[in-house]
């Protein structure tokens, strides 16, 4: 287990200037970030912010412009694994939990604008969790949303990882499962790790065949969104399906 390292420590006496110095930039983000709004901090600020409650004293500033350089964004540093995150010079298991509950808790906040609401009247909110809980990812991974007969959501299944073809994701299995759990409609979706969302072929081809066989028992393939940094791409709304 790594250690906790400068998470664990304290400021000699001889520190008794710089700790009053770091407690009047404390107070001054706290007020910036109450009185200013969504943009009142910059994203390393944000950083330095969550790291308090991690290293209640000291300057957490160079630890936060660290995570930024070594993982290149905000939104990168609390998706990062948080064994790299404790690996940064400054942190530890304490630090690196402070930042990974902040990404939890934006998953959370956007699954639960699906919850109990038709998901073709929340699109935007699918796309927005979507976009939280897949576009960092560095694997590809394939899950199938099944909805009820009023388009609610009934699973969010994680059908495989790799490419989107028959090695990861079989036609048959996800009609199956979407009888296992009553459905009458899923979503596909995956994710491009090149950040680049554009559908293959192979996107395409597996998504018709999926439509295809659902349409023998009356299982209805809404949609195949593909999710990466760039952004997402709907292959219902390209005219794909």
């Amino acid at each position: 287990m790594l250690s906790e390292g400068p998470d664990t420590l304290f400021p000699s006496p001889e520190g008794k200037a710089e700790n009053h110095t770091s407690a009047g930039h404390r107070a001054r983000l706290r007020r910036r970030l109450l009185n200013g709004g969504a943009e009142a901090l910059a994203d390393y600020e944000v950083l330095e912010y969550l790291l308090f409650a991690a290293r209640p004293r000291g300057d957490t500033k160079p630890v936060a412009k660290a995570l930024l350089a070594r993982f290149g964004s905000l939104s990168r540093v609390l998706n990062a694994e948080w064994k790299a995150l404790a690996e940064i010079e400054g942190m530890g298991e304490v630090s690196a939990a402070s930042l990974k509950v902040v990404a939890l808790a934006a998953r959370r906040m956007a699954r639960s604008e699906l919850q109990e609401q038709p998901i073709l009247g929340s699109w935007q909110a699918l796309l927005d969790y979507l976009a939280i809980d897949m576009a960092h990812l560095t694997v590809e991974r394939v899950r199938v949303l099944y909805l009820d007969s009023k388009n609610r959501l009934i699973l969010d299944h994680h059908a495989g990882d790799g490419s989107v073809d028959e090695a990861a994701i079989h036609p048959r299995e996800v009609i199956r499962k979407a009888m296992e759990v009553g459905a009458a409609a899923l979503i596909l979706v995956h994710n491009h790790p090149s950040g680049n969302p554009e559908p293959s072929r192979a996107d395409i081809e597996i998504t018709h065949r999926i439509a295809e066989a659902g349409r023998l028992l009356n299982i209805l393939v809404h949609d195949h969104v593909v999710v990466g940094r760039e952004g997402h791409v709907s292959l219902r709304a390209k005219g794909l399906i």
